[in-house]
């Protein structure tokens, strides 16, 4: 037996990836038994494939290129795979698929930057890679409808009496968003909050508490309760309104 001076200790968020990684390794070899040569290539993408997976809070994120696209019953068919294969990760998967244009299927423009900039692939018969989406695309997208949602997610956080423990989750989510959104508005990137606070550091934008933010990224870091910030619900829509103005003003030129 090894002495206690040379056991090493590996982080726990550093556990879950690794556990994380192994489950969406066998996911995916369920799904090229359902698929088969459809199946074009397989990847983890987000905090799995560049930086900041958390064993509370993060998502694993897939990215699936198919020949001709996924039906809604093939899609249903792959996320029940997951939950049968792990009740504990099955649910935090996240599918983005394409077909093998990128013509058809959900694959957002930051999720096709993340697919570029940062996928590893599990499976893969053949890379296929989309024209990277243009800084004018990540605005558009940026400033669209799911912007409008995050803004309703704030203002409802902002008049709750009570943070429930199954919005832990989401609250966190809303408060790192603005960050998250000004990274990518500015850069046309898709990062970790970490790298989200960086950017901010180093170039803060008007009317955002990067303060909150920071708080939040170490409440997720700790994989903690975000209870101790609810009482900063009140800022969220001031937050979202800093965005709404830069959004406005159309301004900020990529790095």
């Amino acid at each position: 037996m090894l002495p206690s001076s040379a056991i090493t200790h590996v982080e726990p968020n550093e556990l879950a990836r690794r556990a994380a990684i192994d489950f969406a390794r066998r996911l995916v070899q369920c799904w090229q038994e359902a698929l088969g040569t459809e199946l074009l290539g397989a990847y983890l993408i987000g905090s799995l494939a560049h930086a900041g997976f958390n064993r509370r809070y993060s998502d694993i994120d897939l990215a699936i290129i198919t020949a001709a696209g996924l039906s809604r019953d093939a899609l249903d068919g792959l996320k029940s795979n997951a939950v049968a294969l792990s009740t504990d990760w099955g649910p935090k998967v996240s599918v983005f698929w394409a077909d093998q244009h990128f013509a058809i299927g959900r694959f957002p423009p930051l999720d096709r930057i993340d697919y570029l900039d940062h996928a590893v692939a599990l499976m893969e018969r053949e890379r296929l890679t989309p024209p990277r989406p243009t800084l004018d695309e990540i605005r558009q997208y940026l400033r669209g409808a799911t912007f409008a949602t995050w803004v309703e997610r704030a203002q409802s956080f902002a008049e709750t009496e009570a943070l429930k423990p199954n919005d832990h989750k989401m609250y966190l989510r809303t408060i790192l968003y603005p960050g998250r959104f000004y990274y990518s508005w500015m850069t046309a990137r898709i990062g970790s909050n970490e790298d989200a606070v960086a950017f901010l550091n180093e170039r803060p934008l008007a009317g955002l508490d990067v303060g909150l933010i920071v708080r939040a990224l170490r409440c997720r870091q700790a994989a903690a309760d975000p209870d101790g910030l609810f009482p900063a619900r009140t800022t969220l829509p001031s937050q979202f309104d800093a965005c709404a103005k830069l959004i406005a003003d159309g301004s900020g030129p990529a790095n």
